[in-house]
């Protein structure tokens, strides 16, 4: 068995050359709504952009998308494919035998410790909570290759994983699209398991894409 954290990788070039050339790309189709291509300057994408958002005029940067590839667990999965105007290729329990060498013959599970804020070496209390789940996952691994060495394929002996499976799955959303997911995942209200992935992911559109995500909200 092994255990893991939640990560992330933006796919898309995501250098200063890549974001400015984004944020033309955006102008240049915004602009044909008022005839003003003229107005199209070295650097004016910036400027254009900015005032787009903060005049609500939203629509203008679905033309641009950004693709992630995020590994999380099956739960917080379930929440991320909600959001209905993006694409999504995920990693099938059906298909995918975790007993072949490229799993390392193991099931992966995702720490929820950190989340739910379970100190393994802390107070007694925590450490029940986090023993707890440990002894959970030890046993659905147990009973997923005890059903495969009955005869279960792969697709039967899934029924015993549980929500913190690792999974791994690569989403393609427009910028509109990626500005309510933060909006809806990154807020105290979100599940803790979501902020853990969403918060650091947020941080990292605001650094490579400033223009497009600075003005949401604050992260703890």
């Amino acid at each position: 068995m092994k255990i893991i954290q939640p990560s992330f990788e933006i796919l898309d070039p995501t250098g200063s050359k890549a974001g400015v050339e984004m944020l033309q790309r955006i102008e240049r189709a915004g602009r044909t709504c008022y005839k003003s291509e003229d107005k199209i300057t070295n650097d004016s994408a910036e400027k254009f952009v900015k005032n787009v958002i903060t005049r609500g005029h939203e629509s203008v940067i679905e033309h641009e998308k950004i693709t992630v590839r995020i590994i999380c667990d099956r739960g917080v999965s379930h929440e991320i494919v909600r959001h209905r105007l993006a694409s999504y290729s995920q990693e099938s329990t059906r298909y995918c035998y975790y007993g072949s060498d490229k799993f390392g013959g193991e099931l992966t599970f995702i720490d929820p410790s950190e989340a739910f804020n379970w100190i393994k070496d802390g107070s007694k209390e925590c450490n029940r909570l986090w023993c707890i789940w440990e002894d959970s996952m030890q046993q659905a691994e147990a009973n997923y290759f005890e059903l495969i060495g009955y005869g279960a394929k792969p697709e039967e002996a899934r029924d015993v994983l549980p929500n913190s499976i690792k999974t791994e799955l690569v989403m393609t959303a427009n910028i509109r699209e990626w500005r309510w997911f933060f909006i809806k995942r990154t807020p105290r209200e979100a599940h803790p398991q979501m902020r853990q992935i969403a918060r650091p992911m947020l941080r990292e559109f605001r650094t490579r894409f400033p223009v497009l995500f600075d003005d949401i909200g604050v992260i703890e």
